[in-house]
């Protein structure tokens, strides 16, 4: 919950909802994939900032007005849950839309960004928590709000429901309400919706099904699709500039080929070796790899979790290993997850209740998102913020392109008990003043 003094850091809000200027049709409906459900516990948070330029001569009706094109071809977004009569969930498309949600703040863009260098989590005021349920029917998927800072400038903030789809197709979703309001393209409407039909039955398994190392089983929560986890987490942010990621490289070197070094999966070797120096307890011998699908290019417009989810384990002590072992594991033993995830909510018909953010220590690279694709008026953002809400204790770390090419910003939500001593760490190791 916010304390007084942030509450009075965001104010005046006012909440409208906007939906599709078509209406969709009677009994269209969306149904989530194997995949898209065993995300339902994860809610996505981006931030976009931009300057006063992106929004001179707007109004917040010049704003509004273009979503409802945007939202003729996201339709599903639109939507709120049902279940059939099996349990398993489905969107029902009845354009109730999306939440959007208008705030002013007291600070300029610039003070308000030097705030978040140093306590990043008062960005959660410019992206709102929203999860779905417990009253299925009521709940929307997609909360949007546009803060006006002081100076003029101004953030959009998106709280996405992960069961709609991975980063990507939340990326995907935000650059394409900025290619309406330019007027580059119009949005054509999605062909995926269908009346919801019986699923498969498959056979009971000869012998107990053990669940896929990428995931941990919570609940059941019912309709409110809040992770239970009762580990208090924090979130933290490290700025990687040219000169860190020189030496991070340097750290991990002669590592493949005729890319030596990649920056995602050295990035992943330092902070492996951190957490197993600090964490309390067993080393966290096995890690969870989130990466774009970049060999199965998703159809624009379609959303879905199409994200490769996999697992790489070490046989040896982490903490005594050379940083260039673990980056070759990363590389070369990543072991692809999703469709043992597929058959365990294929074998619960979509029931079952999982964490993969933190079930595990989670890196999640985020190159292809293009969150800086997203433009205003011409102006893309100065800088764009990632948060995930359901993080299990085995903690998360998002790897960020930065606003220029060459620099990146690596996200960590981890248990609030490690903060302190792993920040300490990582500086050392990433040589952050």
């Amino acid at each position: 919950m916010a304390s007084t003094k942030e509450e009075t850091l965001v104010y005046d809000i006012h909440i409208s909802s906007v939906g599709p200027g078509q209406v969709t049709g009677e009994h269209v409906v969306h149904e989530p994939t194997n995949m898209d459900l065993a995300m339902k516990l994860h809610y996505l948070k981006t931030v976009y900032y931009f300057r006063s330029q992106a929004v001179d001569g707007l109004t917040t009706l010049d704003i509004k007005e273009p979503m409802i094109t945007w939202l003729n071809q996201f339709y599903p977004a639109c939507g709120r849950f049902r279940r059939a009569d099996s349990g398993r969930a489905y969107v029902k498309c009845n354009d109730c839309g999306v939440r959007f949600g208008e705030a002013r703040c007291g600070k300029s863009l610039d003070e308000w960004i030097k705030m978040v260098e140093e306590e990043v989590s008062i960005e959660r005021l410019l992206a709102p928590n929203q999860v779905i349920g417990p009253e299925l029917p009521f709940s929307p998927l997609v909360f949007l709000q546009l803060t006006k800072f002081r100076c003029g400038g101004v953030s959009v903030g998106l709280c996405w429901a992960h069961v709609l789809g991975d980063p990507f197709s939340a990326a995907d979703f935000m650059n394409a309400w900025g290619q309406v309001m330019k007027a580059q393209k119009s949005a054509q409407p999605l062909k995926q919706g269908r009346t919801p039909t019986k699923p498969e039955t498959y056979p009971s398994p000869p012998t107990p099904f053990k669940d896929p190392i990428s995931v941990k089983r919570v609940g059941p929560v019912g309709d409110h699709w809040m992770s239970p986890n009762n580990c208090k987490m924090e979130t933290f942010s490290l700025n990687l500039a040219t000169k860190q990621m020189n030496h991070l490289q340097s750290k991990v070197s002669g590592l493949v080929g005729i890319n030596p070094s990649p920056v995602f999966e050295s990035i992943c070797a330092l902070i492996w070796k951190a957490v197993a120096k600090i964490r309390n307890g067993p080393e966290p011998k096995v890690v969870t790899i989130c990466k774009n699908n970049s060999h199965d290019p998703r159809e624009k417009g379609i959303l879905g979790n199409g994200q490769v989810i996999s697992v790489v384990r070490a046989e040896f002590s982490v903490l005594e290993a050379n940083p260039k072992e673990l980056a070759w594991l990363v590389v070369d033993r990543a072991e692809d997850e999703r469709s043992r995830i597929g058959e365990a909510m294929e074998r619960e018909n979509g029931l079952s209740d999982f964490i993969v953010y933190g079930a595990n220590l989670t890196f999640l690279d985020l190159e292809g998102a293009n969150p800086y694709d997203l433009e205003f008026n011409g102006q893309k953002p100065i800088y764009v913020g990632y948060d995930v809400d359901g993080i299990g204790e085995g903690g998360a770390v998002l790897v960020i392109p930065g606003p220029k090419n060459a620099t990146k910003v690596v996200t960590l939500i981890m248990p609030e008990s490690e903060v302190l001593e792993l920040k300490s760490e990582l500086k050392r190791e990433f040589s952050i003043a």
